[in-house]
């Protein structure tokens, strides 16, 4: 699926933006408040590098989740944009593709979710997500070419038999985590590739569990090992949402369609 067509599915994340936000747990960063079309422009190229996210953006949370890994809260500042009330100057002067995740560095405004992670990675100190490993680096490349498919038969999932549907997606995952047997990951390593996939296993694995009570990790053990050592990375666990406001959000998108759609 192209960067066009996977601005259907991205729409669906931006709904509802003020009433979504990551969990609190123990001590961590202090969020800034979304910026909304009343709230002034920050600074911009006055030499402090800026992510500009949404704390409900799938693809915004790739980007923060590798800023926090790689250690970088002290040295890229979070700009969250309301989704749902942009300002108009982020259009206007920052970004005229007017979606987050975008990243303001070195006189710069770049884009694109995954180019993001790779620029982080090659640009800022802290521990890498790019495999040295050839041959974990030439299936880390085939995995992130097979993403949009398995995002797109996710949300694809949501107009039927969600739990029939979803599942090839989730047998695929279940496999590739098999390529490799010295860790946990997709690479066996935690990986950039992780990183791709995890915003969209966190939300479909808790609207299967809660609005169709089905557990996609059922007779998938390296899925259920996958998230279970994803949730001890910090990193991550920052930028996890409510899983009750999830459910709560697929419910006013998509609930409607899918019992007209099954009727």
């Amino acid at each position: 699926m192209g960067r066009q067509s996977l601005r259907k599915c991205w729409r669906y994340t931006v709904l509802l933006s003020q009433t979504l936000r990551p969990i609190k747990r123990g001590v961590q960063e202090v969020l800034p408040p979304s910026l909304t079309s009343t709230s002034p422009q920050p600074p911009l190229f006055d030499g402090t590098t800026r992510l500009y996210t949404s704390y409900i953006c799938p693809f915004a949370q790739r980007v923060w989740i590798t800023r926090n890994y790689k250690g970088l809260q002290d040295k890229i500042k979070l700009v969250a944009i309301d989704l749902q009330n942009r300002p108009a100057w982020y259009k206007e002067k920052v970004y005229p593709e007017n979606k987050v995740p975008a990243l303001e560095h070195n006189g710069k405004v770049l884009g694109e979710s995954l180019d993001l992670v790779k620029y982080l990675d090659a640009n800022f100190e802290g521990p890498s997500l790019i495999p040295s490993d050839p041959a974990k680096e030439e299936y880390g490349e085939q995995l992130i070419a097979h993403v949009d498919t398995f995002t797109k038969d996710l949300f694809t999932s949501l107009k039927g038999d969600a739990v029939q549907q979803a599942s090839p997606a989730f047998d695929y995952f279940e496999n590739a985590l098999g390529k490799f047997d010295d860790g946990p990951f997709l690479l066996g390593q935690f990986s950039w590739v992780d990183v791709a996939y995890i915003p969209f296993v966190e939300r479909f694995q808790t609207v299967l569990a809660d609005v169709f009570k089905h557990d996609v990790t059922e007779e998938r053990p390296k899925l259920a090992a996958w998230i279970e050592e994803f949730n001890k990375i910090d990193a991550y666990k920052q930028t996890k949402n409510d899983p009750q406001q999830i459910i709560d959000l697929f419910k006013k998108r998509f609930l409607v369609m899918y019992i007209l759609s099954n009727i």
